[in-house]
């Protein structure tokens, strides 16, 4: 190839079999491995993951979002999707559309004996506010940088120490 076909493909492509999986462990439900696949291209309103459920564990906490809308594609094995309060069975070859809002909170489980591998695709909007159902908590976070990291993230209870409006301004 030449330079600027290098330099294209290293903007615009990612193989997420050859992409490092990073673990995502806290026993005894959550067990996966996965690796961001948009940071470092050319992608502004696209996020993507390849990411990899253990047998009988959970990739993340039952969760909303209040901006992102998120894809998953089922490349192998099989499990159920969590949503609305509903068990679905997923399997090779589902693709799932998440709206945002209150009405799906949602949650991937491999509740069969093989690994579930599956992309992630989402809008990553900003800022963001993610709500987890199961334990009182949300999420608001702000992300303007090319590479995704949080310009910040707060993680609270809702209701619990609310600052008032004021509190530490002059």
């Amino acid at each position: 190839m030449s330079d600027r076909a290098q330099a294209l493909a290293a903007q615009l492509i990612r193989n997420f079999h050859e992409a490092e999986l990073q673990p995502y462990v806290r026993p005894p439900h959550y067990d996966s491995r996965g690796v961001r696949l948009a940071p470092g291209t050319l992608a502004r309103k696209l996020g993507a993951s390849y990411d990899v459920i253990e047998p009988g564990k959970r990739a993340c906490p039952y969760h909303l979002h209040h901006a992102q809308e998120e894809m998953f594609i089922v490349l192998e094995g099989r499990g159920t999707l969590r949503v609305a309060g509903e068990m679905l069975p997923i399997k090779a070859g589902d693709v799932m559309f998440l709206p945002a809002g209150p009405d799906y909170p949602h949650q991937l489980i491999n509740d069969s004996d093989a690994p579930l591998r599956y992309l992630s695709i989402s809008t990553m909007e900003s800022p963001e506010i993610c709500e987890y159902p199961d334990s009182g908590k949300f999420l608001a976070s702000s992300r303007r940088t090319r590479e995704g990291e949080p310009d910040f993230d707060a993680m609270r209870k809702i209701g619990q120490g609310d600052l008032d409006y004021w509190q530490d301004e002059p």
